[in-house]
């Protein structure tokens, strides 16, 4: 939602590039060259794809950011990360065991815990409620200014601005 957000402000659209692994669509925005990447592949494969456009491209992994849903953080809340583990998410692990580093900046945007009876997995591929998608919408406005700010200024300057930065529900 968050790379389907920057293309549309700049009316981009996702290509299909050299491999039927992954959408890209490439802008020159913010004073850098933006590839804005959406693996195909399940969850826990998006590695290949994250490496295989790293690699094309020679992007260095202190130069991505990753953006995913994280669990552990509340909804209406983003994090920015310099680095870190997989916090038991696969698609990070994916990208973790691809790019072979666990060194690349992510973002990370919260989804909150679902209720004791609704499995993890279901609620993550679940639809947000109308209250959620309104908090939701917000989110992303946030979370473009804050990934702006990080192609503009780097990671610490994203951190020090966006953490601890939350969206409340109306």
């Amino acid at each position: 939602m968050v790379v389907d957000k920057i293309a549309s402000m700049n009316s981009l659209s996702f290509q299909e590039e050299a491999s039927p692994h992954y959408l890209i669509a490439q802008d020159h925005n913010w004073g850098a060259k933006l590839y804005l990447v959406k693996p195909l592949e399940y969850m826990n494969r998006s590695g290949g794809p994250v490496a295989k456009v790293a690699s094309y491209f020679h992007i260095d992994p202190q130069d991505l950011l990753v953006v995913h849903d994280d669990l552990d953080i509340s909804l209406g809340r983003i994090k920015f990360a310099r680095n870190g583990g997989h916090g038991g998410h696969n698609g990070v692990r994916s990208i973790i065991s691809a790019l072979g580093t666990k060194d690349f900046p992510r973002l990370k945007i919260g989804i909150g815990r679902p209720p004791k009876e609704i499995p993890a997995d279901r609620y993550v591929l679940g639809t947000f409620s109308n209250d959620e998608k309104r908090v939701i919408e917000e989110v992303l406005e946030l979370a473009t200014d804050g990934i702006r700010e990080f192609v503009e200024n780097g990671i610490d300057s994203a951190m020090n601005k966006f953490n601890g930065v939350e969206v409340a529900a109306k």
